[in-house]
């Protein structure tokens, strides 16, 4: 059995960690406050505006864009948004499990296709940077520390114009997706080509085909709205992520703490144990040397 001196150390430890996880606990529920109000309210504008579209391009009518050209697939682009930081379950590993699972899909399909991946997240970024599956052409790591529409459709608009000039012949995006506080879902989404911005945000109801009169022509507008859907498609995957990773940290911290308490509540015992028996011992000895001076 362990003695006081080591007992007294785990406790002081245990305790110290408790306040730790504790603290990031905090931490992360007031930025999963702020992530989710964001996701949450962007959603709505998001998934009008694919259904706009879907309606629009469901008709059987072809619209001339760049972005729904069905080509051979030769090079592929995997956009994979993970954390900078650990301590959040399995957020990371789940992101970076499914990007191998489609790099080896791509590689069943044809083993000569090439599979390019853009990370954002230190944790996926230095994953890939070691890994021989996929060839980590980018990192972007530092976009997490001040998110924005802008400097996310600059992005978003490179990965459009790559795709126009034939540089990748398919992008997708595998992220968190964001369903409350206690789940994430890792999703696998399609950026391009463009064949429906339908989403798992969109309702699934069989609602009446709606026509649109058009002022300009169809083509101009699809035109313009298909590029700004697209920044809202990437935008919305980086807020699901962002809230994804505070709601995985803060459930984790939240076990972590719970079990440091358990774990602080099985120490005092174990001490107080070893603490009685310490005193039974030396009661002993000094009954016993008692009764050898009296003999």
């Amino acid at each position: 059995m362990a003695n006081l001196k080591e007992v007294r150390n785990r406790i002081a430890s245990v305790a110290s960690t408790m306040q730790i996880t504790s603290a990031m606990k905090m931490v992360s529920a007031a930025k999963l406050r702020k992530a989710q109000n964001a996701v949450v309210s962007f959603r709505p504008y998001s998934a009008t505006l694919t259904q706009v579209i879907d309606n629009v391009m469901g008709d059987n009518v072809d619209i001339d864009s760049p972005y729904n050209k069905e080509r051979h697939i030769d090079n592929v682009l995997l956009v994979v948004l993970s954390s900078n930081k650990g301590l959040c379950g399995a957020f990371n590993s789940s992101v970076i499990k499914q990007a191998l699972h489609r790099i080896k899909d791509y590689y069943k399909q044809d083993k000569y296709i090439k599979v390019d991946v853009w990370s954002f997240g230190r944790k996926s970024s230095d994953f890939f940077a070691k890994s021989k599956e996929g060839n980590l052409i980018k990192r972007s790591d530092e976009l997490w520390e001040n998110l924005s529409f802008d400097k996310l459709s600059e992005i978003s608009s490179k990965l459009m114009d790559s795709f126009a000039h034939g540089t990748y012949d398919a992008i997708e995006i595998i992220y968190n997706h964001f369903k409350n506080v206690a789940t994430q879902q890792v999703c696998q989404e399609r950026f391009l080509p463009l064949t429906s911005l339908n989403n798992n945000d969109s309702k699934d109801t069989k609602e009446e085909k709606k026509f649109y009169i058009f002022e300009p022509s169809r083509e101009q507008i699809m035109s313009n709205i298909i590029p700004q859907a697209l920044n809202s498609q990437f935008y919305k995957c980086f807020l699901d992520s962002f809230a994804s990773e505070h709601g995985a940290r803060m459930t984790s911290m939240n076990k972590a703490t719970d079990n440091a308490t358990q774990l602080l509540k099985d120490l005092k015992l174990s001490y107080n144990k070893v603490r009685q028996a310490a005193i039974t011992n030396e009661i002993i000895e000094i009954s016993s040397a008692s009764e050898a001076l009296k003999g």
